[in-house]
């Protein structure tokens, strides 16, 4: 049997294109001879759609173009589809399809297999959105069983494959909708080597690929044989029709995994790259202030997009320090995009003159007298930073008006964890690609990228300087933040794996900065509520995956 792979980037909503695209990938497998092609999970409606799934209409309309797909496809290949199958509806129950799999050949539907294991946790919904199936399905294909199973089905061992296999099924298709996050593919891997060894069977897994919203899917298809041998693997971050010969063996060339860094870095790309192109902008703007953090970004989006469809904005203040902005002016030059220059300090004291009487009169409730306590000067000090902050997130948003440009907000999960950013100031944009990227992880991606460059496109003073928001004398981010080495432990732990206070303090953390931090993160839930959608490259993102409430007093 040949198996083509079909690893697509459909479209969330866009059933039409979607179907042109299966379509066209189907005559691409016809004519490598395939006998079975695989497409991966709800390609048609594409996914995650959310409440889209709730609409009949959009239901319909999918299936409507599942017949027609059908009719496109010839007798000597059968091709597996993923949609949303029409269900029976019950009273009260917003429910009304089924994750399903239609298996096309010779210009009919000739059959439906219905995802049995219906994911709850982590970024999926699917109980909230389809209704489960309960029977597994086997399907004939050049003289071989052939089980079917929807992603799920085969994370954990058992039904609806283990049934499949004990009646006969030579190989297990798995068509998947399966978000990355760092080390996802290698957690897949092993996975399917278990099954496949389990099951004494190949194990064909194709996935989608490509950025939805916050989510990235990686690719990474492949066809694992009876002893936990991958035979076949497709790239990562890239559309790919992968063939494979079941019974076969590896070839001499397998599609290489990518590296730690070198594969996040490319999730954020092709995240970016996808949010942007899929949602109708052609152009991106950023702050550019000569940090590690907006550097990052400024690559991304050039590597993303391509150096003409980025402007970076550098916007110096009274207390933006020289070095920084000639390394903002030297990035801007090596990456080959625009970059423009509006000086605030005549902005911020405009704003400062209007304000001065305000400051001056008013507490913190508005209403009371401010008293004149010396061991409080830090009050109007964090007014000033923020007016700093808020003046440059308004220019940016009036040159997003008067272009049409999407703006990229550069705030890392470091800060966003920890409320370490200005609402409508640094907060303020349309998309936040490093949302999900701790800060010790940007470094790190910052260091890769120039290493693939073979030069310095962030210049090493970037990297070498201690992290600072410019937004008084001398400041630094350890002025209000523990060392970002050991933040970022404290944060993956308490926000990535849920940990509590005494298992951190346990693990030798610090106690009184363990108490620091988690107050820190608990009183910031509001601001992340009002962030920008960012990519997610962590197990666990802020916003579909972790959902806490804002009005909580359970501290750690």
């Amino acid at each position: 049997m040949r198996v083509a792979l079909a690893q697509i980037d459909p479209t969330v909503g866009d059933i039409d294109g979607n179907a042109g695209k299966i379509a066209e990938w189907i005559g691409r497998a016809e004519a490598a001879g395939a006998d079975l092609a695989i497409f991966p999970e709800l390609c048609v409606p594409g996914y995650p759609a959310e409440d889209l799934y709730l609409k009949r209409h959009f239901i319909e309309a999918n299936r409507r173009a599942v017949e027609e797909l059908a009719k496109g496809v010839g007798a000597t290949l059968t091709a597996l589809v993923g949609f949303a199958e029409p269900a029976a509806t019950i009273e009260g129950d917003p429910r009304c399809a089924h994750n399903s799999l239609a298996v096309l050949s010779g210009g009919e539907v000739r059959g439906v297999y219905r995802k049995n294991r219906l994911p709850n946790y982590s970024v999926f919904d699917e109980q909230r959105y389809f209704v489960p199936g309960s029977e597994p399905q086997s399907i004939a294909v050049a003289g071989a069983l052939v089980g079917l199973t929807i992603c799920e089905d085969v994370w954990v061992e058992g039904p609806p494959a283990s049934i499949e296999v004990a009646d006969g099924a030579s190989l297990i298709a798995n068509p998947s909708g399966s978000p990355y996050h760092r080390g996802k593919g290698q957690e897949r891997e092993a996975m399917f080597a278990d099954r496949a060894r389990a099951y004494s069977t190949y194990v064909a897994f194709c996935n989608l690929v490509g950025g939805q919203d916050e989510l990235v899917f990686d690719g990474h298809s492949l066809v694992v044989d009876p002893t936990g041998q991958v035979i076949a693997r497709a790239a990562q971050f890239e559309e790919e029709l992968l063939l494979c010969e079941v019974p076969g063996t590896a070839p001499d060339a397998l599609a290489k995994p990518l590296g730690d860094a070198a594969e996040v870095y490319a999730a954020l790309v092709l995240g970016l790259r996808d949010y942007v192109r899929k949602n109708g902008f052609r152009h991106v703007g950023l702050a550019l202030s000569g940090g590690i953090d907006s550097a990052l970004v400024a690559l991304l989006a050039m590597d993303a997009l391509g150096p003409e469809q980025v402007t970076c904005v550098v916007m110096p203040s009274p207390y933006s320090s020289a070095e920084t902005q000639e390394d903002a002016r030297a990035l801007a030059q090596n990456l080959g995009v625009e970059a423009l220059e509006i000086p605030i300090g005549s902005t911020m004291e405009a704003y400062e003159g209007a304000l001065t009487d305000s400051f001056g009169t008013r507490g913190e409730n508005g209403t009371e007298p401010l008293p004149r306590d010396p061991t409080r000067p830090s009050e109007p000090d964090l007014a000033a930073e923020n007016l700093q902050a808020r003046i440059r997130g308004n220019l940016m948003m009036a040159l997003s008006n008067k272009h049409g440009w999407l703006i990229l907000t550069t705030g890392n999960k470091s800060e966003m964890s920890v409320g370490y950013a200005t609402l409508y100031g640094d907060m303020a944009g349309g998309f936040a690609a490093i949302k999900d990227v701790p800060k010790t992880l940007v470094y790190e991606l910052v260091r890769h990228r120039n290493q693939v460059a073979g030069r310095e496109l962030v210049p090493s003073t970037v990297l070498d300087r201690a992290p600072s928001a410019e937004l008084r004398p001398d400041q630094l981010d350890t002025d209000s933040l523990p060392p970002y080495e050991v933040l970022d432990r404290i944060l993956e732990g308490y926000v990535e794996r849920d940990e509590g206070r005494e298992g951190l303090v346990a693990a030798g953390l610090p106690p009184d900065v363990v108490d620091q931090v988690i107050q820190m993160v608990d009183h910031s839930e509001y601001k992340r509520r009002q962030a920008a959608p960012g990519i997610r490259i962590t197990p666990k993102a802020f916003g579909r995956d972790r959902r806490l409430p804002i009005t909580n007093r359970f501290g750690g």
